[in-house]
């Protein structure tokens, strides 16, 4: 399994970086939305819609919602998902309790879908055309995807307290304190090589922390999710990292917030 995590994330990397870099802001927006779409399809079968028709059906709800997402003002969109992945703290936190009133429900579960994939695309586009947006952007993905693996080798090597055992039992204390060291240190050189002004230092990192946690967040809510249809994975597209959905869980509550975070901030939008 780690070395199936290894080759992918070998592949994976040059070619988010070729896209990301090379990539006009039009087509960047184009190629995420198909990536969105796909990862749609896959929530479908975590919500367990069992119908083609049905899957169908939702894959184009959420288009149509990316569509009605280039209407609204970026920073509403951050608001109203910040506002739903507080929510989900809260069901994480009392799950198992609760999840008879919402965990039966496809429609509440594909709800949910729209407010955790269509926002994340947002963000991501939101940052895209800012100035320097693609240096924010790879800095995001390096903090996100970095973090989730020191989470990864910290909880392998020192874990022993379970963070949320009913929820996802291989996730660690340890390995949260690993992202969070991790964290630090990212944000840390990422201040000093940008030579940033020390006023805006404790803002920074304060708000790398908080999205890291809420990476956190997105990944546990998936893995409730998963739970709940009772699979280890959300798809088999990636070899070793499961689906699109596991690959891009801890982005979908990380991008909205950062977004949101720092546009509040004016850290790094105009």
């Amino acid at each position: 399994m780690l070395k199936k995590r290894i080759l992918t994330a070998l592949v994976l990397i040059p070619i988010t970086l070729l896209l990301l870099f090379f990539l006009p802001p039009g087509a960047f927006c184009f190629l995420t939305a198909v990536i969105t779409l796909a990862a749609a399809w896959e929530w479908s079968h975590l919500i367990q819609i069992k119908t083609f028709p049905g899957q169908v059906f939702y894959f184009f709800l959420i288009g149509l919602l990316l569509l009605v997402a280039l209407l609204i003002p970026a920073p509403a969109i951050f608001l109203l998902a910040f506002t739903w992945w507080l929510l989900a703290v809260l069901l994480i936190y009392f799950y198992p309790r609760g999840r008879e009133r919402w965990g039966h429900s496809r429609f509440l579960r594909g709800l949910m879908g729209c407010f955790v994939l269509v926002p994340c695309w947002a963000a991501i586009n939101f940052i895209r055309i800012q100035q320097d947006g693609i240096y924010i952007l790879l800095f995001l993905f390096v903090l996100i995807w970095g973090a989730d693996s020191s989470a990864y080798f910290a909880g392998k090597q020192w874990g022993k307290h379970k963070l949320a055992p009913l929820v996802s039992p291989g996730k660690t204390i340890e390995g949260l304190i690993g992202a969070i060291i991790f964290t630090l240190l990212v944000a840390g050189a990422a201040l000093w090589l940008t030579a940033t002004p020390q006023y805006l230092w404790l803002w920074s990192v304060a708000l790398s922390l908080l999205t890291v946690l809420f990476s956190v967040v997105g990944d546990l809510f998936e893995s409730m999710l998963k739970r709940l249809a009772d699979l280890k994975d959300s798809g088999t597209f990636l070899p070793g990292h499961g689906g699109l959905l596991d690959r891009i869980d801890s982005l979908t509550a990380a991008a909205p917030v950062f977004s949101l975070g720092a546009w509040v901030l004016g850290l790094y939008f105009s």
